[in-house]
């Protein structure tokens, strides 16, 4: 082959260096970061190669935490805000028996030692925590498993930080079903904290307080500064502090997109600082979110660093009160998580199309509008650089919903390889991922799972169906007793929109997603034929199950979205098993607490006695969410296999055992016709497709 011409090779078939060993081994997870007293930098990163153990690290590179400990608390099950820093004092979570310990960061020597009380298990957990530096104590929100009661008490504490000490914490705050955010001004007089109750999730409806501190640490009065009018529907988030003893907060009340406000203490009111139709925060899934710090710096008036979200892409802003100014400061990143103010310096959590998520210092000019320097200090996957020409870059793409004159969101990501080219006979099939939630979002960066298909040749689609965030509260609410109906319809709706603009090929369109998104996928197969075949990772398939036996932070989201008892028996995939005509596989942590076990092994069984190629996937000690390295490859390359098996027609260029297909793998191609043949008589039909791949 002379120089610069390509293969050309079917799609699907192509050979990629991006392997399921590069992906699973660098997908370490970035769960926060802080800067020390001293100016130093300290984030906290789960790896898969050590079982996803979560590990504090200094800037310098050196591990802080000891081998025998993982940093990771449980609460809300899906945990987050596992540790707080002031001058050399580290307190964090601990996984195993989710005690908060102690440890000194300037003293080798001295290890991690617990300050709060043994229970004998992991019964009590904490998160979320801020320093109080008057009362030398740690304040956190705590979830009590003890009682009898299946849901736990949820309350803000304080635990003495005094050594050698392991006495019950003291409740600060009780009554509501949950809490976060406590954050206590510098002088540790006033704590801010957020507070809902059921039936609503913090994004639906939330409430902001600040509590005043006596002399004895307790809060002797209080007051709510946000979402206490009945009228008025808004869900307060993030509260802060500036040196000035100003509090400032985010909230979406009128425009119902999360703006930042600030708390007029006198007069019990909140201005708004500056007004957009943006998000300029995230929904509350996990603790520990900072999606805008205060600069301290030259004692001028406070000026903000924030992120906002418009339109599908992140931006950095800058306000300053004083000259009621807002500039926008060009980063490399197109999505931001989370920023930390250190003086002039940002340290900010982000990720684009060709940067997979990173940790970045950016100093600023004097006028703070714009990058003196932009240094990435931590890659969640390292040596990417060798594999930018095999990205493909996403399109932000609008396509017609079902509803007449509705859009919703996508990102498409084209095959890309620099050495193959498809045949001109074909289009590439195509993988459309539902991501989880449903309350979240797809972000359209770098993700080398993503890219894994890509560069082997299929087209790639990340949806933002109705109910995403990062479009504001009207578009996060269509789901609101429609789930199971807005977002298959907008899955669907996305896949033909490809198809129609010839982009994908209209037979071999496959549907993946994990837990919220496994139930998207789960009932797109059950109640619509527009998708070939599927791959449910820890998805739902029993709403009714789900809801019974929900953990208490999500007990009453999944009637909010279904809309009424009947809708969830109506929606559940598990209860129209019959509808179900084309091959499904499903990946299932046995450790899962979210979505038990048991809902994957139910609509196995029902697909394998109703004669439909399966395959169930169980790991041990996983959970919700896969963590471990060998987990995450497996799944990936059975993803692949599986697909090219059933539907793709094309033989994958990796040499990977394939998983047993049940109804697949042991029945002759003439029994499977006399099978499935009924069922479409159409030689177009994907059960055609399967009979010509299992002759192969």
């Amino acid at each position: 082959m002379a120089s610069g011409e390509k293969n050309s090779a079917p799609y699907g078939s192509w050979k990629s260096p991006i392997t399921a060993d590069i992906v699973s081994g660098s997908d370490k997870r970035l769960e926060g970061f802080t800067v020390d007293s001293h100016g130093h930098l300290i984030w906290l990163e789960t790896r898969p190669a050590e079982s996803g153990r979560a590990v504090l690290v200094k800037e310098s590179g050196e591990d802080i935490t000891p081998k025998d400990f993982n940093v990771r608390n449980t609460v809300h099950e899906y945990g987050g805000g596992s540790f707080g820093v002031s001058g050399d004092v580290l307190v964090f979570s601990n996984f195993d028996d989710q005690r908060l310990y102690k440890q000194i960061l300037s003293s080798s020597d001295s290890g991690p030692v617990p300050i709060t009380p043994d229970y004998a298990g992991p019964h009590v957990r904490y998160a979320d925590g801020v320093f109080d530096g008057r009362l030398n104590r740690y304040i956190a929100v705590r979830e009590d498993h003890r009682g009898v009661d299946a849901k736990p008490a949820n309350e803000i504490v304080s635990v003495t930080l005094n050594d050698n000490t392991t006495e019950e914490p003291k409740v600060l705050i009780s009554g509501n079903d949950f809490y976060a955010f406590p954050r206590m001004d510098l002088k540790g007089e006033r704590l801010a904290w957020i507070e809902w109750s059921h039936p609503n999730m913090h994004w639906d409806k939330a409430e902001l307080w600040v509590g005043y501190i006596s002399e004895s640490g307790d809060i002797e009065k209080r007051v709510v500064v946000a979402g206490g009018c009945r009228t008025l529907v808004e869900s307060p988030a993030e509260p802060l502090w500036s040196s000035k003893g100003e509090l400032f907060f985010i909230t979406d009340r009128n425009t119902g997109f999360w703006n930042i406000y600030k708390w007029i203490e006198e007069k019990n009111e909140i201005l708004a600082i500056y007004s957009l139709n943006a998000e300029f925060t995230r929904p509350f899934w996990v603790f520990g979110n900072r999606c805008y710090d205060i600069i301290e710096w030259k004692e001028e008036s406070t000026i903000i660093a924030c992120s906002y979200r418009q339109h599908g892409k992140s931006y950095l802003g800058v306000i300053n009160q004083a000259k009621n100014s807002f500039c926008s400061v060009d980063i490399p990143f197109t999505y931001i998580s989370n920023i930390v103010a250190s003086g002039q310096i940002l340290y900010i959590e982000g990720a684009s199309s060709v940067l997979p998520t990173s940790l970045a210092k950016v100093i600023l000019d004097d006028r703070m509008s714009n990058v003196v320097d932009f240094c990435i200090m931590w890659l969640s996957s390292s040596d990417i650089d060798k594999y930018i020409t095999y990205f493909s870059r996403p399109e932000f793409i609008e396509f017609p919903t079902d509803v007449a004159g509705q859009i919703a969101y996508a990102y498409f990501y084209p095959p890309c390889n620099p050495e193959y080219n498809g045949s001109q006979e074909e289009k590439p099939p195509l993988l459309l991922e539902s991501h989880g939630g449903p309350t979240d979002e797809a972000h359209g960066t770098l993700n080398l799972s993503i890219q894994y298909w890509t560069s082997r040749g299929w087209a790639f689609v990340d949806v933002n169906y109705g109910g995403s965030t990062g479009y504001g509260r009207a578009y996060r609410e269509r789901l609101l007793g429609k789930w199971g109906i807005v977002d298959i319809n907008d899955c669907c709706s996305c896949a033909k929109y490809l198809v129609d603009e010839g982009k994908v090929d209209g037979k071999r369109l496959c549907i993946t997603g994990c837990s919220a998104g496994g139930y998207t996928t789960l009932a797109s197969l059950a109640f619509r034929d527009t998708f070939r075949a599927g791959a449910s990772l820890f998805g739902i398939a029993d709403l009714k199950s789900l809801s019974d036996h929900m953990h208490k932070f999500e007990s009453h989201y999944i009637i909010n979205l279904a809309g009424n008892e009947i809708a969830l028996n109506e929606r559940s995939p598990i209860n129209f098993v019959d509808r179900f005509s084309c091959p499904i596989i499903l990946f299932q942590g046995l450790e899962d607490r979210v979505v038990q076990p048991e809902q994957a092994r139910k609509i196995y069984e029902a697909l394998k006695k109703k004669g439909l190629p399966v395959a169930l996937v169980e790991y041990e000690g996983e959970s919700h969410g896969f963590r471990k390295a060998e987990s995450i490859k497996f799944t990936l390359e059975q993803h692949m296999v599986f697909f090219a098996r059933t539907v793709g027609h094309f033989a994958v260029a990796d040499d990977i055992t394939p998983t047993h297909i049940d109804n697949f793998d042991e029945v002759q191609p003439s029994i499977l016709t006399a099978l499935m043949g009924r069922e479409c008589e159409n030689s177009s039909c994907h059960f055609h497709q399967i009979l010509d791949s299992a002759t192969q």
